[in-house]
């Protein structure tokens, strides 16, 4: 793809270019009340798929080391329950692209005392700062379909896996039962908007959340770009009627 490309911002087109700095706009003015952010989104359920997406991980509960990279991981959801599930030999870096959701991510990890089991790194997933071969799983959860290339971002969570290495992604789907559907339709872009608005004073970052989940492929779709990306053994599982998904690849 090249640079002049056009892309989606939620059900907008925009140049290729412009994308990632109008993410980031968005990422920055919900950094602080992320966690609100998911409730809305999911209904509360993201902590429920959540916790599924990481007992997935399989961690190991005793001292054997173990390198997770939990790419745009926010404010550190995903790497503080697999911190909370894992023995002292796992360890996490956190990689995200946004400054601000950076910067809750360290507070929290300060305030639970679990600085020393987490390096928390801005980068951008399309050009991951680390060697080949550095992490036994990547995972990430609900940041996906923010990414302006999505094929390259899958490119360099292979690389960077170590063979026999797992890549795990939690991601928003496609609705699978209609009366669930039509429901979900009708609260996701009547409603969140208007709560976004209200609890935090801009409905327009939430109003592009949705959208762009509307734009991201469904399981299959998503499931070929994995495959095409060069992983092994690649499956996924709806959630929830299929209003989120886990998908999984393997680095044989």
């Amino acid at each position: 793809m090249s640079e002049s490309a056009d892309t989606h911002f939620g059900f907008e087109t925009v140049p290729l270019t412009q994308k990632q700095s109008r993410v980031d706009e968005v990422f920055a003015n919900v950094a602080r009340r992320y966690d609100i952010m998911n409730d809305l989104m999911s209904g509360g359920l993201h902590r429920a798929w959540k916790n599924a997406f990481v007992t997935e991980l399989d961690l190991p509960r005793t001292a054997r080391r173990f390198a997770l990279l939990d790419v745009a991981g926010g404010t550190g959801d995903i790497a503080f329950r697999a911190l909370k599930r894992g023995g002292h030999g796992v360890q996490v870096t956190l990689l995200d692209i946004n400054g601000p959701m950076l910067e809750v991510a360290r507070e929290r990890a300060a305030h639970r005392n679990l600085s020393d089991r987490i390096e928390v790194v801005q980068g951008n997933a399309e050009s991951l700062p680390f060697p080949d071969g550095s992490f036994d799983a990547v995972t990430i959860a609900f940041g996906i379909r923010n990414v302006p290339r999505i094929p390259l971002a899958l490119q360099e969570f292979r690389r960077v896996l170590k063979i026999g290495g797992r890549f795990l992604c939690l991601e928003f789907s496609e609705v699978t039962v209609p009366g669930l559907a039509k429901l979900y339709e009708a609260y996701s872009f009547n409603a969140i908007p208007r709560i976004g608005q209200w609890v935090a004073g801009d409905g327009e970052p939430y109003r592009y959340l949705v959208e762009s989940i509307r734009k991201f492929p469904d399981g299959l779709s998503f499931a070929s770009m994995i495959e095409e990306a060069g992983f092994d053994r690649v499956s996924h599982t709806p959630l929830t009627g299929g209003i989120a998904a886990i998908h999984r690849g393997w680095k044989l």
